[in-house]
């Protein structure tokens, strides 16, 4: 058993003290650090004062790791920001579950390119405004470098700049959109690239003698793609059901719109836990899904030969420098305790963990069904919400265990009715 399999053991049995204490010797967190974890200066009022307006508090969310993952042969531990019961436990599960069968995850970037759109609404002379725009596009790049010094130092910046005319839906002619194509190195790169595409504006319609309309970033970011694949070996029936019900999500797409939210179930609790702009990701991801002009499920199962293969492709432009994941302590923290420092590092462990959450919730219904595994976590939530002290919460618990496997359901008011057996008896 290795050191990091070793320290993991029965992790979420272990009074919290011990657990924070064996992250500490994993991830090398000093005390205040520690302080942190425990809601001590996590989010002080004076940095939330200048994170948005009318400031009248913070609001804490749990913040738990992921355990047991091996992504690309290195052990790493991940933050989770979420609220939702069991997601934790699930994907911790699985990735134990991946390692025991001698699994592999395996994850790569795609591209590093974010994109900005310069918006001419109804152009008069489409074809002669693209002409001049490519035999000046050399001129265009240089102009845009020269707004983001900053971002050229660290060996960033505007590579390329593409063409595209489009028919208005209005049927009132045509659009010409100017995609302005920008390394962002370790950037999300959304102030960058709204400032470089305001910046050429002016130059663009001095040149065309068009007027343009918007300019703004695109969170449809498929120059930078994140992939990520998890392969094992597998008995068949399991398998076969994990196949089948990415089939159904492949053919509905009412079903693929759970089976999306199951892997940014996730995916958004890594986003939230290093300040990361989690709504844009999601909309690039169900964009994306939806390219061939069908939604689809981001990920992909297939069995053969006694092995099962999932793969997931889709937009990740994050960050870990700049704006909230600098500046919040929590979200710092975060990025230490995986160990990593480059955005296109934390995209692929958010890959990775998007699929292996898909594969635990494929599995689960492709065998005992959801129901089990998530009300058996969920009972803790419905013994706090029947206002059980601390004493009584162990054994309400397990009474609600129990029950769940008898009645094969339980809820808020049988909690209730349980715990007034147990104070009267």
């Amino acid at each position: 058993m290795s050191r990091f399999v070793k320290l993991l053991e029965n992790f979420h049995r272990l009074p919290f003290e011990e657990r924070q204490e064996r992250l500490a010797q994993w991830c090398d967190l000093d005390p205040q650090e520690l302080q942190i974890l425990r809601g001590v200066n996590a989010l002080p009022i004076e940095s939330a004062e200048h994170f948005i307006e009318n400031v009248i508090g913070v609001f804490p969310l749990p913040l738990g790791v992921a355990t047991y993952f091996e992504i690309d042969g290195r052990d790493v531990i991940i933050p989770m920001a979420v609220e939702e019961t069991s997601i934790v436990a699930a994907v911790s599960s699985t990735a134990k579950w991946i390692r025991k069968l001698g699994g592999k995850i395996t994850t790569e970037s795609r591209g590093r390119l974010i994109i900005g759109q310069i918006q001419i609404p109804r152009v008069e002379r489409p074809d002669a405004t693209v002409k001049i725009l490519n035999q000046h596009k050399l001129e265009l790049v240089v102009e845009a470098n020269q707004v983001i010094p900053g971002l050229i130092a660290r060996g960033g910046g505007v590579r390329d700049l593409e063409f595209r005319l489009l028919p208005r839906e209005d049927a009132t002619g045509r659009m010409l959109v100017i995609h302005v194509m920008c390394d962002p190195c370790d950037a999300m790169g959304a102030n960058l690239i709204n400032q470089v595409c305001e910046a050429l504006k002016p130059l663009v319609e001095e040149l065309t003698d068009e007027k343009v309309g918007l300019c703004i970033l695109s969170n449809l970011v498929d120059g930078r793609l994140a992939y990520a694949r998890v392969e094992l070996p597998i008995d068949e029936e399991t398998g076969r059901g994990i196949e089948e019900a990415t089939q159904f999500a492949k053919t509905d797409p009412y079903r693929a719109t759970t089976h999306n939210k199951g892997v940014l179930n996730g995916i958004d609790p890594i986003l939230i836990a290093t300040g990361n702009d989690w709504r844009a990701v999601e909309a690039g991801i169900h964009a994306y899904t939806s390219r061939t002009g069908k939604y689809q499920p981001v990920t992909d199962w297939k069995y053969g030969n006694g092995k099962l293969v999932g793969e997931f492709l889709a937009p990740l432009a994050v960050g870990t420098v700049g704006g909230v994941t600098m500046l919040h302590p929590t979200a710092r923290l975060s990025l230490k305790i995986m160990g990593i420092t480059k955005a296109e590092e934390l995209a692929r462990i958010c890959a990775a963990m998007g699929l292996v959450q898909n594969l635990g919730a494929l599995k689960a219904l492709a065998t005992v069904g959801i129901v089990k595994g998530h009300m058996k976590l969920h009972a803790s939530n419905l013994a706090l919400a029947a206002g059980a002290t601390d004493d009584e919460l162990p054994r309400l618990k397990a009474e609600l265990t129990e029950a769940l496997a008898r009645e094969k359901r339980i809820n808020l008011s049988r909690a209730k009715e349980i715990l007034e057996q147990l104070r009267t008896h």
